[in-house]
């Protein structure tokens, strides 16, 4: 899985059209260009496992002289990685053994085969000393972990990474595995702390094997509207040259996350409806989808009433251009799961803000733990008394 910069890892592209084939909104014209290259890329890298699993899944069509072929390349290439194994043994120093297992390893990861790709790095670390070289058999495993979104893997590597880094490292693989946690974090739906790891990685990114610097950019943006307050977002986000250079070339984003920022509520609303559709294709973000959709609109709904003590629903629809009913039947859910703190007031057709006053819900759960220390010196204080 080794990339060059600016080059995304064939078997993660391979991986996210594996995900458009299946996905139920792609539409079946799309589907027979994926299939075609999706099996173009399997039998260009002799990848027997996954064509047996995408034969078994009825993903691709079964060709038994294809996977016979498949068969006999692989135990060819095998035969010759294993003879210069022995020859480095034999007659090589320790640096050509090591490299010896690793393109044994490296073979493994190219045909897909993720258990004995496993087993043979961590062989291939056995007989590594540097902490630099280590760290690139950790990113190896997590680009594995990321193929089939194994985030037990992944979760093992970050912290042992984490733990080679006491040891040394170099700042460049920090970055790196900077964004690799980031990843983690936003496909595990801890988008504070992804949001938190990408906009450190912004001026240092990297990381073109895991996705472009467009996709990183789009990322970046979406976990920190939902994370970060209007001051952060303004400083870190709407005026950060990294991401001003590349926001236009992203469909949405840009109106996306300015509209927000401008309380262009209506705009904001139309980009929206083209952001949900990138999100829904992105595999990373796909499971979050109706978790993110609230998020998002808990934070604009938010921002809006924030100017108000009281406002007509009414005007609040005519700001998003949407109407009466939708805004009503979009408040009461909000409203009933804790995420407003207002009232509908039906009658009048008005919304009552009734935001928590900080010092009072502080100075009440100091009363609340002062109560129960009384108490829990009263029954101290029989004991003693017996």
């Amino acid at each position: 899985m080794e990339g060059q910069e600016g080059a995304q890892q064939p078997q993660l592209v391979l991986a996210h059209k594996l995900f458009l084939l299946r996905h139920p909104d792609v539409l079946d014209i799309e589907k027979v260009r994926l299939k075609e290259e999706v099996f173009t890329h399997v039998k260009d890298n002799d990848m027997l496992p996954l064509y047996e699993t995408l034969i078994a899944d009825s993903v691709l069509d079964a060709d038994r002289n294809l996977l016979d072929s498949m068969r006999a390349k692989t135990d060819e290439e095998l035969k010759k990685l294993d003879e210069k194994i022995t020859d480095a043994e034999e007659n090589l120093g320790e640096s050509e053994v090591r490299e010896a297992h690793l393109a044994k390893s490296l073979f493994f990861i190219r045909i897909g085969e993720k258990e004995k790709a496993l087993e043979h790095l961590k062989l291939t670390e056995s007989k590594t000393v540097a902490v630099g070289q280590k760290m690139d058999l950790v990113f190896y495993t997590l680009q594995l972990g990321f193929f089939d979104l194994d985030f037990e893997l992944i979760s093992k590597s970050i912290d042992k990474a984490k733990n080679l880094f006491e040891e040394g490292g170099d700042w460049e693989r920090k970055n790196r595995l900077k964004v690799y946690e980031g990843l983690y974090c936003m496909s595990t739906r801890n988008f504070k702390e992804a949001a938190n790891l990408f906009l450190d990685s912004i001026s240092t990114f990297t990381t073109y094997e895991l996705f472009p610097y467009d996709t990183f950019i789009f990322y970046t943006v979406l976990t920190s509207i939902i994370s970060l307050d209007r001051v952060s977002l303004k400083q870190k986000v709407v005026d950060a040259p990294e991401i001003l250079t590349v926001i236009g070339k992203i469909p949405h984003l840009s109106e996306f996350l300015n509209s927000l920022y401008d309380c262009q509520y209506k705009s904001f609303f139309s980009a929206f409806a083209g952001i949900t559709e990138q999100i829904k294709l992105d595999r990373y973000l796909h499971p979050h989808f109706r978790y993110y959709m609230r998020e998002v609109r808990t934070v604009v709904y938010s921002q809006f009433l924030e100017s108000y003590k009281s406002v007509t629903i009414d005007a609040m629809a005519k700001a998003f251009g949407v109407a009466v009913d939708f805004i009503d039947l979009e408040l009461s859910r909000f409203i009933a799961a804790g995420k407003l703190h207002c009232k509908i007031d039906k009658v009048a057709g008005v919304l009552e803000t009734n935001r928590p006053d900080a010092k009072n819900a502080l100075y009440q759960a100091t009363i609340k733990q002062g109560d129960f220390l009384l108490n829990r010196i009263q029954k101290l204080s029989r004991v003693i008394d017996l």
